[in-house]
Order: C-alpha cells, then structure tokens, then sequence
C-alpha cells in the first residue's frame, strides 16, 4: 500500500510574525516526523504577499530557490498531487478560515476545526456568549469598539477579541490606566474587550482528544501567574524572537509551564468543562480551552485555541505525551477521525 501522503499547509498571507509562527511549529513537526515516517510529506508554503510555494524543506535556503506562484496555478498543482489529507499549520485569521475553506471546495480532508467553528471561536466575545449559553462560568465582560467608554470598574483585563499570544493584552488595576491599555489594544483589532479580573488562583490549559468519536480528556498544562508579580500571562511569557529573526516558545520552559498531576482534584472538573465547551462549539478531531481557578477552585472560562501543530512542543503534543500517548499515535489517532469523518461525509 502506497503510503499516505500529507500535505503540510504553513506560513501566513496576513503578515510576517504568523508566517514565521507558523514555520516554526511546521518545522518542529517536520523534524519529529523525519526519521522512520510511514507518511509522504508535502509541503505548502504561502507568504504575506499572497504567493505559495512548494518547498522540499522549510529552511529559508530552500524556501527561497522555489519559484512563488500565485493561487490559481498553486490550486491546478495541488488537483494533480493525490494529497490524502492536510494539516493546517496557518495560525492567522485567513489560515484559519479562507485557507481551510479551499480545501474543503478541493474536497482534500483536513485534520482540526472548520472554517465556521475556526471564525467564531478567533473572536473571544462570540466563543465566551456561546460556552456560557452551555452553562460554563465566564469572567464578566464588555464589548468596545473605537470610542466607546468601559464601564466595567478594575482591576480588569483588556484585550483585543481576534488576537493570540497575548498580543495587545494589559491587566489594568486603576482607571487612570485605561486610556493607555485601550489605545495598545485597538492597536491589533477593531474591537476589544473589556473583562472582570479573576483572583488567582491557578491557569491551566486543557485539552480535549477526539478517539474513536468519544471525547478524552487530556492532561492539564499549568503556567506560572502569581498574584503580585504576574497577575497575567503576557506575550513575552509565550514568544520571544532570536539574533536570527526566528521565533521561539518560551512558554516552553519548565519554569513557567508544567503538566498537572492527574491526581490533583482540578484535572477532573476542569476536562468535565472543556467537554462542555468542545459540544458546544461543535468542535472535531480536538480542541484547548484557557481556564482562570479562582482562590476557591472555581474554572472560569477564558479563551479557546483550537490547533495544534502536530509538533513535539505544541501543546496538546505536550498533553498527550503526558498521558502516554506518542506524536506518533497522536497523529494516527487525528488522522484516523478524519478520514473516518470524510469517508462518511462523501458516501
């Protein structure tokens, strides 16, 4: 039997930091993936410029010695390649909805979220309205466009609705601090919004694996916020950028993130209300859900994430391993719920 051949959709046509966000956890998979693979490997490459590439390896090298051609000649290349399955590895708005949409009309089966699950929950405002109708707690909030003025009294959160890695996020304690937290958010979205801030406390991630179409709780993954001198995560507890112009995960260090004892009491509730969320949502094959506990153990629903990289430092890769579940087997076990969801679709 020929062996599956995957496509692996990376970069970003909406600028440069999630087109290098995007390579880095591409690159990540690939590299994991490389020795004693049973796939064959594909890769799309699209820039902020619009253009796409189908490089052998995504080194800048190698990037830059293939010709870019633009959408209509890379959708007649990718008719004649027999891709079985994609991945989406496009962390912008567009990748997460325009990009995945085109694959669907190509009817090439992709593995994660649709494009009208993947919008809905890229605005935090939508997705909090949505899991809160299901009856999950959700930290007090409003929305704001371009002159509007809070009403909420701090300590509060502001944060733009469409941006991730806490770009454009300020905890605000006074509001003398308003006009200068406002002005940065607006800086990354038109609307913003405006929420009630939860006493520490813990945060936690939970991830929600999709196996065999029942819902399996992952791991908790745990960060460091301490009341006085990290009351939030900020963008550089996530990311920072190398000498070389390379992105990298700090997030990643032991130090600021670890995964919860699945002993711990908080394991259990919080994997109960991420199911709740993932129904709710509508979600497939996966999902990652932020959560706020308060000092009396209570999960409030913060944001959703739903993707995953596939790569050994992404994190429901981090959550699975935990549980004793291999990159490898992670993987097949997506695959597997993909393909199955396909062929039912199209019979």
């Amino acid at each position: 039997m020929p062996a599956l051949r995957i496509l692996y959709l990376v970069g970003s046509a909406y600028n440069d930091f999630y087109c290098n966000l995007s390579r880095l956890y591409a690159q990540d998979c690939l590299a994991a993936m490389a020795e004693g693979s049973p796939y064959d490997f594909h890769i799309a490459y699209i820039t902020p410029d619009g253009q796409w590439r189908f490089p052998h390896s995504l080194s800048r090298e190698d990037i830059a010695i293939v010709e870019p051609i633009p959408l209509f000649s890379a959708i007649e290349f990718l008719t004649t390649q027999n891709i079985d399955i994609m991945i989406p590895q496009m962390f912008c708005i567009p990748g997460m909805t325009h990009y995945r949409a085109l694959f669907d009309l190509l009817k090439i089966p992709y593995i994660g979220n649709t494009p009208d699950i993947m919008a809905v929950t890229a605005h935090k405002a939508r997705t909090k309205a949505i899991v809160e109708a299901a009856g999950v707690k959700v930290p007090d909030g409003e929305l704001l466009r371009q002159g509007d003025v809070p009403t909420i009294i701090p300590p509060v959160v502001i944060k733009p609705v469409t941006s991730d890695n806490s770009l454009g996020v300020t905890f605000v304690k006074e509001v003398a601090d308003y006009d200068a937290a406002l002005k940065k958010a607006f800086a990354y979205a038109d609307e913003i919004i405006v929420e009630s801030f939860i006493e520490l406390g813990r945060e936690v991630r939970c991830g929600i694996l999709v196996k065999d179409g029942e819902l399996v709780g992952l791991p908790l993954e745990e960060y460091l916020v301490d009341p006085d001198s990290k009351p939030i995560r900020i963008y550089a507890d996530k990311l920072q950028q190398t000498e070389d112009g390379n992105l990298s995960l700090t997030s990643k260090d032991k130090s600021k993130s670890w995964i919860v004892d699945p002993s711990d009491p908080l394991t259990q509730k919080v994997q109960q209300i991420a199911k709740k969320c993932h129904k709710a949502l509508g979600c497939r094959h996966y999902s990652l859900f932020d959560f706020r506990i308060d000092p009396k153990g209570q999960p409030w629903f913060l944001e959703a994430g739903l993707y995953c990289s596939f790569a050994p430092k992404s994190v429901i890769s981090t959550m699975a391993k935990a549980a004793g579940i291999s990159l490898n087997e992670l993987l097949m076990t997506a695959i597997n719920e993909t393909l199955g969801s396909h062929k039912k679709l199209i019979a």
